[in-house]
């Protein structure tokens, strides 16, 4: 790049020098330089200011008089890739998305006592930060600022991505299915408007802190479902809607944005890592490709309906503010087409993070924790671009994006600033519980403090296609926070002093907690959990604790009572196909065995519960046990529990009896033929 300086020419050529010898001392001889494309050499002096300071990823630029807010810049012999966040007279201060240490600048004064900057240059492109939109970005995996780190690799020979890399984010060569084939470069549109002609490529450009614009905002009908049971049965999300998921860590949020990735109902996703560890994003790399999904009957790689912004926290900290952009900017990408998007952002923390130092930088007054005052500004930005909306353009057709932030609070407190924010603004609140996590129950949600605001937004759907779901979860969630209650209850005094009915309300409780909210994402049976086997599950799980519940209040006011214990004692069959519910494998079982089978445990649970019921409402209990002869048998039995049963004819048998016993004992079988006016025999009870 040719740029006048106010210094002698050798000067120029020296430091030059420098910056390139430290350059290939930091990366050693890894890359072939004249291998990667550079900006081209820009002769009018007007678009070159010079670097007057450099603090960190923020360097502040002289002599860049008519540059506009937020506008792309390279910096440096390298051309740094740039962003302009603050202007000041010819002053502008950029925030540089890779690392600044090359970077040189010298102040020289002049005669007239002013200081004059003749640092490394500063190239302005008059364009804002950009994303490239078409073919090519499902199954890529980008940086922060879109470049292709495959493409940067194979370039590079390198592990490391190079400083002033520019390689475009799309491949230009490569053909798509497509009638007539045409590759990027190929115009497939031309159009005329005032006289003026242009011509249009598969490529849009488009910048990433602009929205895209819709014809109109729709409200949100369906539901995001993610195969988890405890996130679609208790707290549904909808397609189209916003979720937080704050906790600490280790608690799990990467597994379940993994696995809203893998199983959602989703068309696309767009992954964002931002911030955090690289072997994650490995992870990604090496579990997805396995992963295979139906669509239009033909098996697919999931990685065709998946693109990652990959910006880990070994990666400049700058370009973490950027990757949020660019991920929501491929998502409304998609969206425009009619598909429904799911973005996952791996963490908002991170990102809050960069913009605390960054404006720490910029010297200006931090907020609480040291964040800066606007934060909740730019967190409300970003997910107020999420939504179901109606596109732009013909044919008519609808989609959306649905917004899933991780948030890593410092010590998992949820009173830190980010947090408090976020929560402020989304609809869905997916608490994570380090406790549980400790436990090993997962996914580690807090039933207790989780919430969703999309419940009645939902309710016509479920009306719809599951008429019984609604007062299965109100009841469920009635289980869980009475259980929660009796829990200090049975600290204080223990669970022996609990009513009947408490101990029915704390067993089904833990039921739904270890074999309905916990699931195992390691097995090939419960890692998805279909909508359908969900219903199936809870419905089962309450209709044993109505039956149960039913059965102890009928007795509740005669001598034989029926207990827990004596349900857990005569019904453990039906109780362990209960907790065996969850091994039913949708894939290999199917959809229609699945809910045959949960109808049979459902009629298999009615029957034994109406024969108990019988069975005890029809048993007598004595103080004293006595003798009572069994003339269906020719045997005697001594027992202080018979129960009436209606086999007439045998009343008579049973009174002859009297002549074989005491008189005691007769005046107490008299009773019991009294008792049973005169009907029925008498069966011992075993």
């Amino acid at each position: 790049m040719s740029v006048k300086r106010c210094v002698a020419p050798q000067k120029e050529v020296s430091l030059a020098g420098w910056a390139l010898a430290l350059y290939q001392l930091y990366f050693g001889d890894k890359m072939d330089f004249s291998k990667l494309p550079k900006i081209r050499d820009e002769d009018r002096e007007a678009f070159v200011g010079y670097v007057y300071g450099v603090s960190g990823p923020v360097v502040t630029a002289c002599n860049m008089a008519g540059a506009a807010m937020y506008e792309l810049v390279r910096v440096g012999h390298s051309e740094l890739v740039g962003e302009i966040i603050r202007l000041e007279g010819d002053l502008a201060t950029v925030q540089v998305y890779e690392e600044t240490c090359i970077l040189f600048t010298v102040l020289s004064v002049l005669p007239d006592y002013t200081v004059q900057s003749t640092g490394d240059p500063v190239l302005r492109t008059g364009k804002p930060l950009s994303v490239e939109l078409g073919p090519g970005i499902m199954g890529a995996i980008f940086d922060g600022i879109q470049r292709p780190l495959l493409d940067i690799s194979t370039l590079t020979k390198s592990i490391y991505i190079p400083r002033g890399v520019n390689v475009s984010a799309l491949s230009r060569d490569v053909k798509w299915d497509f009638t007539p084939s045409k590759n990027l470069r190929d115009v497939v549109l031309e159009l005329e408007f005032e006289g003026v002609k242009e011509k249009f490529t598969m490529v849009q450009v488009w910048p990433v802190r602009q929205v895209r614009p819709v014809t109109e905002k729709l409200p949100a009908n369906h539901p995001l479902l993610t195969g988890q049971r405890v996130l679609d049965a208790l707290f549904p999300c909808v397609q189209g809607g916003t979720t937080a998921i704050p906790g600490a860590f280790g608690c799990g949020k990467t597994v379940i944005s993994q696995s809203l990735s893998k199983y959602s109902n989703s068309d696309v996703i767009i992954y964002v890592g931002c911030g955090e560890r690289g072997n994650e994003m490995s992870e990604v790399l090496r579990d997805f490709p396995e992963l295979t999904m139906e669509v239009d009957g033909k098996v697919e790689s999931i990685m065709k309906r998946t693109a990652l912004v990959a910006n880990t926290s070994n990666m400049p900290v700058a370009a973490r503010e950027a990757s949020i952009y660019t991920g929501i900017t491929l998502s409304e990408y998609f969206r425009d087409m009619g598909y429904h998007v799911s973005m996952m952002a791996d963490s908002t923390s991170r990102w809050a993070e960069a913009l605390r130092e960054i404006s720490g930088r910029l010297a200006e007054m931090p907020a609480d924790s040291g964040y800066p005052a606007y934060l909740s500004a730019r967190l409300a930005s970003f997910y107020e671009r999420a939504g179901r909306v109606k596109c732009l353009g013909n044919p008519e057709r609808e989609g959306s994006v649905s917004i899933v932030g991780a948030v890593s609070p410092p010590g998992g407190d949820f009173s830190d600033p980010v947090t408090s924010a976020t929560l402020g603004i989304v609809q869905v609140f997916w608490g994570l519980d380090k406790k549980l996590a400790q436990r090993k129950h997962f996914p580690s949600v807090n039933w207790l403090i989780s919430y969703s605001k999309y419940t009645r937004a939902l309710d016509e759907y479920y009306d719809k296609h599951f008429t019984e779901f609604v007062p299965l979860r109100t009841k469920a969630k009635e289980i869980l926070q009475e259980e929660e209650d009796l829990a200090e209850i049975v600290q204080l005094v223990g669970k022996a002093s609990l009513a009947e009915t408490d101990k029915i309300t704390l067993e089904v409780a833990k039921l739904i907690k270890d074999d309905f909210l916990q699931q195992n994402g390691y097995t090939p049976y419960d890692r998805f959990c279909p909508f359908y086997k969900t219903v199936g599950m809870l419905s089962n799980m309450i209709a044993f604790y109505d039956m149960a519940r039913r059965a102890v209040e009928t007795t509740a006011q005669s001598d034989n009572k029926i207990t827990w214990s004596i349900i857990r004692e005569n019904m453990s069959e039906i109780l362990y196909r209960l907790t065996s519910m969850k091994f039913k494998d949708p894939v290999k079982d199917g959809e229609t065995k699945i809910k045959a089978d949960y109808a049979q445990l459902f009629e298999d649970m009615q029957n034994a519960f109406r024969k108990h019921i019988e069975r005890y409402s029809t048993l007598k209990v004595f103080k004293k046990p006595c003798t009572v002869y069994y003339p269906l048998v020719g045997k005697r039995y001594r027992s202080n529990s018979f129960r009436v049963g209606q086999n007439a004819g045998a009343t008579e048998q049973s009174a002859s009896a009297l002549q074989d016993m005491g008189k005691k004992k007769a005046q107490l079988l008299t009773s019991l033929i009294s008792y049973a006016s005169l009907k029925g025999t008498f069966f011992p009870h075993r």
